[in-house]
């Protein structure tokens, strides 16, 4: 890899991190850029995109930590179904038909469109201490959500949003502040599938990961400080530009 792909690359993963705390999706603009920048075949990409996505969520659990948001046991509880899913998703990987995945990512931005235009709720703080609602029900989804986190990492961060947000009652602070644990969970034995597979490239990884784990620390900060109302900015230009890259317009 010389060195302006590498530069590149940094740049890119700084802002799919920032995206990927307040919102998600932002392993769409990583994975396809680990192909173009760092010539991986798509396997290799999705495994050592994986990486990055890992040390990303690390970083923003420290720094939500760091500001008070501790609730480390919800999040690996419901982190721990995922990871059973996410090692049946990993082992069964396999190229996803164009058309199933167009469908997939089609359902994911309409549950994440629902988010952002219900009703405005309190500012985030409030509900750092609320209950979530259906928690045997969220132990099953968890396990549903880990197999295609294991599968496809890429949009993950919207079927936890819709699940913890819109199923749990949880406000959108809170549950990004979750989410980054489950995702980091269940990450950790789909990386080691694909590490044992050889398909995960250390050095493009490693210069992604730097990028990520940057705008996962920005990231983090900006959903503390500016409360859900950003988030829902954020979230909602993720998915106009996600729906707009399907549509083929850029």
């Amino acid at each position: 890899m010389n060195p302006l792909n590498a530069i590149l690359l940094f740049l890119a993963g700084t802002a799919a991190g920032f995206v990927n705390v307040n919102a998600g999706g932002g392993s769409f603009l990583t994975i396809p850029l680990l192909m173009l920048l760092g010539g991986l075949p798509a396997t290799a990409a999705n495994g050592t995109n994986r990486v990055a996505v890992l040390l990303q969520n690390i970083i923003a659990v420290r720094n939500f930590r760091r500001h008070g948001f501790r609730d480390i046991r919800q999040g690996f509880k419901l982190g721990a179904s995922a990871m059973a899913g996410a090692v049946i998703g990993s082992i069964i990987v396999q190229d996803i038909p164009e058309s199933t995945f167009r469908t997939i990512l089609s359902v994911i931005m309409v549950l994440a469109l629902v988010i952002v235009l219900r009703p405005g709720r309190k500012n985030s703080i409030e509900y750092c201490a609320e209950q979530l609602k259906h928690p045997v029900l969220q132990i099953f989804l968890f396990f549903l959500i880990g197999i295609y986190g294991g599968f496809i990492q890429a949009g993950t961060g919207y079927l936890i949003i819709f699940s913890l947000s819109i199923l749990g009652g949880l406000s959108l602070v809170k549950t990004n502040s979750l989410k980054i644990i489950i995702i980091a969970a269940y990450l950790l034995p789909s990386l080691l599938v694909f590490i044992i597979n050889g398909e995960v490239r250390w050095l493009p990884a490693i210069i992604l990961a730097a990028g990520t784990s940057t705008g996962g620390w920005f990231g983090s900060t900006f959903a503390i400080k500016k409360g859900d109302k950003w988030i829902r900015v954020i979230l909602a230009a993720a998915i106009v530009a996600m729906a707009a890259k399907m549509l083929g317009l850029f």
